[in-house]
C-alpha cells in the first residue's frame, strides 16, 4: 500500500517529540542553569530521549580531548619567568598549509649569534585552518591545540592576530584540556632523558674503566716483590769430563801436475783474391724502322 513508509517516519517523529517532553519532566529542575556537566552527558547518552536544547552559553557542552581549535604556545613555569618551549626552529610555520604562522628568532645582542628562542610569534586565526599539523610535527611539543572556541569580536586587527604573549599558556593548562596526552608524553620524554642520562654515565665510565686495568695488573706484581726471596740451594759441580785426544790431520795430496797445453799451430788464412770487374754487357742496337707499308 502507498503511503505506509510515511506513516512510519511521522510515527518516529511523534515519538521522539512525546519522548522529550517525557525527559523533560524526568529532569525537571535539573537541566537549566545546571552547573553539573554530567546532566548533560545523561541527556547525550544512550538512556536520553527526544530532542535536547542546549541553553548557550548559560549550558556548554563538553569537548572531547581530541578537540582542536586554535593553537597555542607551552611555557613552563619557572618562578616568575615563562621558559618558552619553542626554539623558533620554523618547522610549523613551514607545514602549516594556510601559512598563517609567522616567527622571529632572537639574536645575541653582543654576538649577533641566533638564539634558540622566539622574539616574536604570530598567528592569524581567521586565516588558521585548524588542521593541527603544527603541533603534530613540532619536535619540542611547544605548540598545542586550543579548546578555546569563544574567540569572536569585532575587531580582527587586535584580537586575531595573535602574538607570543597572547598564545602562550602554561603547561599546567595543557594538563588539564588534555591530561591523557600529556601523560603518554611526559612518559616519553622521561624515557628519552633516562637514555640519556644511561648514555652519559656509560661514557663518564670508560677512561674510569681505562685507568683501573693498569692498576689492577700492578697488584699482583707488588704482592709477589712483598714475599721474601727464597735462596736456591747451591748445585754441585758435575766433574768435568776428559777431552778426547785430537785426531792427527791427514797429510795434504800433492796437487798434481798441471798439464801443458799442447800448442797448436795457427792456421794461416788465404791471402783474399782481387775481385774482377765484370764487362758491361753490349749495348743493344736500335731496333730497326718498320717500312712504310705499300699501298
Amino acid at each position: 500500500m502507498f503511503g505506509t513508509g510515511i506513516l512510519k517516519g511521522m510515527g518516529v517523529v511523534l515519538r521522539h517529540l512525546l519522548g522529550s517532553y517525557a525527559d523533560d519532566i524526568r529532569y525537571l529542575g535539573r537541566k537549566y542553569y545546571s552547573p553539573d556537566p554530567k546532566q548533560l552527558l545523561a541527556r547525550q547518552g544512550p538512556k536520553g530521549k527526544g530532542a535536547m536544547t542546549v541553553m548557550y552559553p548559560d549550558e556548554k557542552m563538553p569537548v572531547p580531548e581530541e578537540f582542536r581549535f586554535t593553537p597555542f604556545l607551552v611555557y613552563e613555569e619557572k618562578g616568575a619567568e615563562k621558559d618558552y618551549r619553542c626554539t623558533s626552529c620554523g618547522i610549523c610555520a613551514k607545514v602549516c598549509p594556510p601559512q598563517c604562522i609567522w616567527i622571529e628568532r632572537t639574536n645575541d645582542p653582543k654576538t649577533g649569534r641566533p638564539v634558540p628562542q622566539p622574539r616574536e610569534f604570530h598567528i592569524d586565526i581567521d586565516i588558521c585552518m585548524n588542521c593541527g599539523f603544527c603541533a603534530e610535527f613540532c619536535p619540542f611539543d611547544a605548540i598545542k591545540m586550543d579548546h578555546n572556541y569563544e574567540m569572536a569580536s569585532y575587531d580582527r586587527t587586535v584580537k586575531h592576530i595573535m602574538n607570543k604573549e597572547a598564545l602562550g599558556k602554561p603547561l599546567s593548562y595543557y594538563a588539564s584540556i588534555r591530561p591523557r596526552n600529556f601523560q603518554r608524553e611526559e612518559a616519553a620524554r622521561a624515557e628519552e632523558e633516562a637514555k640519556k642520562a644511561a648514555k652519559a654515565a656509560a661514557a663518564a665510565a670508560k677512561p674510569a674503566a681505562k685507568k683501573a686495568a693498569p692498576a689492577k695488573k700492578a697488584a699482583p706484581a707488588k704482592k709477589a716483590a712483598a714475599k721474601p726471596a727464597v735462596k736456591a740451594a747451591p748445585k754441585k759441580a758435575a766433574p768435568a769430563k776428559k777431552a778426547a785426544p785430537a785426531k792427527k790431520a791427514a797429510p795434504a795430496k800433492k796437487a798434481a801436475p798441471a798439464k801443458k797445453a799442447a800448442a797448436k799451430p795457427a792456421v794461416k788464412k788465404a791471402p783474399a783474391k782481387p775481385a774482377v770487374a765484370k764487362k758491361a754487357a753490349p749495348a743493344k742496337k736500335p731496333a730497326a724502322k718498320k717500312a712504310p707499308a705499300k699501298k
